[in-house]
Formats: C-alpha cells, sequence, structure tokens
C-alpha cells in the first residue's frame, strides 16, 4: 500500500522538527563555548595588535570565510572521531558548532567594542582584576547586543542544519532531500521550507523579547 502524503509527512516531520531544533540548539551551546571567550580576547587584545590577536584574528576570518558545503565534508574524518561516524544528528553537530563559533566570536567582540570606555576605565581605578573587569562590566554591558547577536547565528545554524542533510545530517534537510527532491515530492519540500520559516521566526520572535526585557529593566526602552 502507498503511503498518502499526510501520512509520511505526520511519520517524518514531528521527529524531523525535534531533530532540526536538537541539532542547532547543541551546536550553538557548543559554539558559545568556543566563541565567547575567543571573542573577548579578541576584544581585549585588539589594542595591542599583537602576534595572539594577529593569529586569532587570521584564524577567525578564515573560519568565516569557509563554506559550509565545503567545511561539512571536509570536517567528516575529524567527527568521525569525535562521534564515531559522520551521520545523523549527532555527528552533524561537529561542523555545525565549529562553523558557527567564529561568527560568535567576532559578534562578541563587536558587541564588546560598543561598550562606553568610561566604564573600563573606572573599573580599572577601582583596582577590578581582568577577570572582574570581564565578568561584572563587560559581559553585563553588553549582555543585550550579545543576546541579539547570538540569535542571529542560531538562526544561521538553522540554515546550516538543512545544509547538513546533503550528507545524512537528520532533521528536515534530510526530509527535504531524500524524501522532497530525490523522490519528487513537492508536497513534502512545500511543508519542510515551512517548518523550517516557523522555526526561524519563533527563534527571532523568541530572541527579541529576551532584548526588549533587558532593555526595559535597564531603563532604556
Amino acid at each position: 500500500m502507498i503511503e498518502s502524503n499526510w501520512a509520511l509527512a505526520v511519520r517524518l516531520l514531528p521527529s524531523a522538527i525535534w531533530d532540526t531544533l536538537y541539532m542547532v540548539f547543541v551546536a550553538a551551546f557548543f559554539a558559545l563555548l568556543i566563541g565567547l571567550p575567543l571573542g573577548v580576547i579578541l576584544f581585549t587584545k585588539s589594542k595591542e595588535k599583537g602576534r595572539l590577536y594577529k593569529t586569532l584574528d587570521i584564524i577567525v576570518n578564515i573560519g568565516r570565510s569557509f563554506p559550509f558545503a565545503i567545511l561539512l565534508i571536509a570536517l567528516i574524518p575529524f567527527t568521525r572521531f569525535v562521534v564515531g561516524t559522520s551521520l545523523g544528528t549527532t555527528a552533524s553537530i561537529v561542523p555545525l558548532a565549529i562553523a558557527a563559533a567564529p561568527y560568535i566570536a567576532r559578534v562578541v567582540e563587536a558587541s564588546l567594542q560598543g561598550i562606553n570606555p568610561s566604564l573600563i576605565e573606572a573599573a580599572v581605578v577601582m583596582g577590578s582584576s581582568p577577570w572582574q573587569i570581564i565578568r561584572k562590566v563587560l559581559i553585563p554591558e553588553a549582555f543585550p547586543s550579545l543576546i541579539s547577536n547570538f540569535v542571529i547565528v542560531i538562526v544561521n545554524l538553522v540554515g546550516y542544519s538543512a545544509m547538513a542533510g546533503l550528507v545524512g545530517g537528520g532533521g528536515l534537510g534530510t526530509v527535504a532531500i531524500q524524501y522532497g527532491y530525490q523522490r519528487f515530492n513537492g508536497f513534502l519540500m512545500f511543508w519542510t521550507v515551512v517548518l523550517l520559516i516557523l522555526i526561524v521566526q519563533g527563534i527571532q520572535w523568541l530572541g527579541n523579547r529576551c532584548v526588549s526585557g533587558l532593555l526595559k529593566k535597564r531603563g532604556l526602552i
């Protein structure tokens, strides 16, 4: 008996949505663990323009300019080494996190550069250590901007996760490619695109709400 389009969608799409969210948010978490300290280092060393800054700056620029489709394939041996396989949703987290980390590092650096220098100078005069300045001045002051930029990175990860379906990464991308494109099923293609759009809109809405709440709390809006 041939399975109807609706039955196929009901069977495939709920788990695909979960897999996509799992990939995106876990990858975003690990990318943040890498990108946040990297961005802080870039900011703190930006005035010196020493060897460390130049080296990290080059690494971040290379990471941002690398096409994700190529990175996805190039990292297959590393992904297999880390998680034991290069297929599936868990395996997709590795290239997703590595792809997002340079973007997070750069937006963290940009967010910190928007802080009023007088606040940092005041903290230095009061005898704060570099770690205290980062923890009590830089991160809190830049927090709304960091959240806003982080949401943009997560939205980009949704698109990257769909691209991971090209190599069996799981999620909505795999459904769109294996069941939509390869089997010429326009019905599934349509609904996977709609669901991806809804996920992006939901993430953006939630991020905007968080930023608005933070700004209201500070009396800035």
